[in-house]
Order: C-alpha cells, then structure tokens, then sequence
C-alpha cells in the first residue's frame, strides 16, 4: 500500500501536504510521504482547508461530506479520512502520474 493511504476502521486515511495560493488547484505529487496538493485558494480563515476537502471529494465523486479533516487545521501537513470509497479507487483518482509510471518503467 501506499505510504499517503492508509485504511483505517472502514475509511480511508490520506496524508496530505498542502500548498495554498498556487496558480490552480491540482495534485501535484508527493512531498516525502504526503500527496502533494497545491489550492488556489488562501490559507486565510480555513479557505484552503474548505478547498482542500472540496477538491479531494470533486475527485474523487462524493459529497464533500464524506472527507473530513482529521488533522492539521492550521499546518500544511493534513490528516483526511475519506467514507465511502474503496483505497485502489482513490489511489487512482488521486494519485498523477499514469500507471506505466507508477509501476517504474516509462512506457
């Protein structure tokens, strides 16, 4: 399994490390053991965590209900715990590159 998902009592758990402000909001990778995301929204007064949790339930096609912050309110370095999804699905909803790449060879 991968080390930003986790399965946890029946939902899944992603660590993620958030960079407000940017350009667009995209998944862009990983940052040591997190799935990068970069939001267009501010980290001014929750912004980003309301974008953060709209942008990974929008990809993921659930209500934004089903993601919660579990961790890291005020920190760049955040906990989710997402309800009614399957790990290997969000694995690849989320997760960028293709899967010639994450598999190692460059097809």
């Amino acid at each position: 399994m991968v080390d930003w998902l986790r399965e946890v009592d029946g939902s899944i758990m992603l660590a993620v490390h958030v960079q407000p402000g940017a350009k667009r909001s995209e998944v862009a990778g990983l940052h040591g053991d997190a799935l990068k995301i970069r939001l267009a929204a501010p980290a001014i007064d929750g912004r980003a965590n309301a974008a953060l949790l709209a942008f990974v339930a929008q990809r993921l096609g659930l209500a934004k209900s089903a993601v919660e912050l579990k961790s890291g309110q005020t920190s760049r370095r955040k906990v989710l715990s997402v309800l009614g999804a399957r790990a290997d699905a969000v694995r690849c909803l989320l997760w960028p590159v293709s899967s010639s790449q994450r598999a190692g060879g460059l097809r």
